[in-house]
Formats: structure tokens, C-alpha cells, sequence
């Protein structure tokens, strides 16, 4: 899959409506803050981060719900995968492995339908459903910008 593949498989999902937005930014803090609980609480956090990766995984999940309450609000399937791309590439080259984002999203998830009325959790999970689908063409993508050293696919 390329990446414009992944932008027109993305710009299928559906901008959530404003009371979804509007939970989703009044809980944002507090979801980050219950994930980055959960994420240091596991005992593999090192082989998915690196050894100095805790405080990076910390300020990625902070970022991450600002991001995702930015994507809602202005949705664009062109900005979450460019993002998506320059996490993976990021994130990457500081010693987090690819199984970091099936387990940090699946918590997101998790605390998502723990926090969020069944209605709002129902607007916005498609969106971590679909990174969490992406995780190996994100992974497939920056590998091949790592061995080749250029940009992936457009």
C-alpha cells in the first residue's frame, strides 16, 4: 500500500460530530494522563520504547491527544497519514519498535470506552481502529525509507 493509498483509505472516515469533539477536548487531559499510567505500568515498556524512551512515550501520548482533537475538529485523511508517517519515522530513530503502537493504541482504546459515553466512543474509535489496522504499512512505509534512505512512496 502507498501513501496515497493510505490517504484515500483514511479520508473515508467520518469527521465526528461536535458533541463528540466537544467530550473528546473536555476529557483529553485526563485520557492521555490514564494512558500514560497504564503505559508505565507495563513491564515490556522498555523493549517497545528503549531504555530512555518512558518520557518520549509520556509527551508522545500528550501530543497525540492534541493531535486527535485538532484531526477532529478539521479532519483531513492527508494530515493523519503524513503525521502517522512522521511519528513512525520520528519515534523510530529514537529506539521505539513498531509493536509500540498496536499496544499504546489498544490502551488508548481501552481508556477511550472506559471515559467516553457509548456515543462519542462510537464517533471517534474508528480512527484508532484505523492506525491500529495501518500499524504494518506505516512500519512497511518507514522501513523502507530507512534502508533506502529516501521518502516513501507517493
Amino acid at each position: 500500500m502507498t501513501r496515497d493509498e493510505l490517504v484515500e483509505s483514511a479520508n473515508k472516515l467520518m469527521k465526528p460530530l461536535p458533541f463528540a469533539m466537544e467530550e473528546f477536548s473536555a476529557k483529553r487531559e485526563h485520557l492521555a494522563a490514564r494512558v500514560n499510567r497504564i503505559m508505565s505500568e507495563r513491564p515490556d515498556l522498555e523493549k517497545l520504547v528503549g531504555r530512555d524512551g518512558k518520557q518520549m512515550s509520556d509527551d508522545n501520548n500528550r501530543n497525540f491527544s492534541l493531535f486527535m482533537e485538532s484531526l477532529f475538529q478539521e479532519f483531513s485523511g492527508k494530515v493523519l497519514v503524513d503525521t502517522a508517517l512522521w511519528a513512525f519515522r520520528t519515534y523510530r530513530s529514537h529506539g521505539f519498535q513498531p509493536i509500540y503502537w498496536p499496544a499504546n493504541l489498544s490502551t488508548w482504546t481501552q481508556i477511550l470506552k472506559e471515559e467516553l459515553s457509548k456515543e462519542t466512543f462510537e464517533a471517534i474509535s474508528p480512527f484508532y481502529e484505523w492506525l491500529i489496522v495501518h500499524v504494518p504499512v506505516f512500519t512497511q512505509l518507514t522501513d523502507a525509507e530507512i534502508m533506502g534512505g529516501g521518502k516513501s512512496q507517493e
